[in-house]
């Protein structure tokens, strides 16, 4: 890999590179998210973590589904939206993840294919009763998102499940951290990041969420050791990864075990951590910031796309950047307008 070189072309979506059929795959899990905008009073009322994830069991669903406004329904998933990002920008995706063969599940596939997306598994046989995960959020005024998540099928992802052959064609390997929790799903991440290292590929994860961190901080920095070429975080996660005070102390740590971080910092920009090299990147402004969630997703969609591209770091971070200011302007995790011409706009 040699990211740090090189251009990227808008117009890439038309040019094959050699054997590499696929750009990016995503491995996490395969969730409809439901959104809909509340008041702060909502949150209070229901005993929510006003800007966390949080787990719930499929009769607490049910119940915040049934309290919540209408809103907005679309498949989703952190992966699930990083993959639709880089489809956005004319990349190559793919995806593995875990429907049950219901409804929602149809609606996870129908929706990912129509915008470009492979997704090949069929839908499993619900198990015990496990549906299609669904990942409830709440939007408030001050455009944070509260997300309860019911796993279902989908944190049921096994080493079954992954398609080595899929895996070892993309370019780049990009696995969720929110599927770190059960352990054939930790199984079938450390599958897929070993095939993808055979066949030459580069390997990337996501912090996902500093609950995530707190819970998985001794497997991970292990993980991150052997297996990780690049990590996504915030400048949060990344200070509890490494339980340290400070960006700087941080990205001083994460250099000696991967070969890049990608560290976002909000309306700051983000850095990026090349061994001793640190590349500051400002935030892109489309308008007014309604709704925050996906921004981590659709910058990793960015960066992962440029990289794969063979963009530069900077580059590569400024893509991420416009394509998490899109998603930041409206309602919902999934770009609404057209990434390459609103990339070409800005960068020229």
């Amino acid at each position: 890999m040699n990211p740090s070189s090189g251009s990227v072309s808008m117009k890439s979506e038309k040019r094959m590179r050699g054997d590499r059929a696929i750009d990016v795959v995503g491995v996490g899990n395969a969730i409809v998210d439901v959104l809909a905008s509340v008041e702060d009073a909502f949150i209070d009322e229901h005993g929510l973590t006003k800007g966390a994830m949080t787990l719930v069991d499929s009769d607490r669903a049910s119940f915040l589904q049934g309290v919540m406004p209408p809103g907005i329904e679309a498949s989703g998933g952190s992966a699930a939206n990083t993959v639709v990002g880089v489809a956005a920008f004319g990349g190559r995706a793919a995806y593995i993840g875990k429907v049950a063969d219901d409804d929602l599940g149809e609606v996870f596939r129908r929706d990912l294919q129509a915008v470009g997306v492979r997704f090949d598994i069929p839908g499993a046989r619900a198990l015990d009763g496990h549906a299609t995960a669904r990942c409830l959020i709440q939007v408030t005024a001050d455009a944070q998102r509260t997300m309860n998540t019911y796993l279902g099928i989908s944190a049921y992802l096994g080493t079954d499940s992954i398609d080595a052959d899929l895996v070892s064609l993309a370019s780049y390997l990009y696995c969720e951290g929110y599927l770190w929790d059960r352990e054939e799903a930790k199984d079938a991440i450390r599958y897929a990041m070993d095939v993808s290292r055979a066949a030459g590929r580069t390997v990337s994860l996501t912090l996902s969420d500093e609950l995530c961190v707190d819970r998985h901080r001794e497997e991970w920095l292990e993980l991150m050791a052997d297996k990780v070429d690049v990590l996504f975080g915030n400048a949060s996660e990344l200070c509890s990864l490494y339980e340290v005070d400070t960006l700087e102390a941080a990205a001083d740590a994460v250099s000696e075990q991967v070969g890049l971080a990608f560290v976002t910092m909000g309306p700051r920009g983000s850095i990026v951590v090349a061994g001793r090299d640190r590349v500051q990147v400002e935030a892109d402004e489309l308008g007014a910031v309604v709704d925050t969630t996906g921004a981590g997703d659709l910058y990793a969609s960015g960066v992962l796309f440029g990289l794969s591209q063979g963009a530069s770091l900077d580059h590569a971070a400024r893509l991420g950047s416009i394509a998490a200011a899109e998603v930041i302007s409206h309602m919902g995790a999934r770009p609404e307008a057209d990434l390459v011409k609103v990339a070409r706009s800005l960068l020229e």
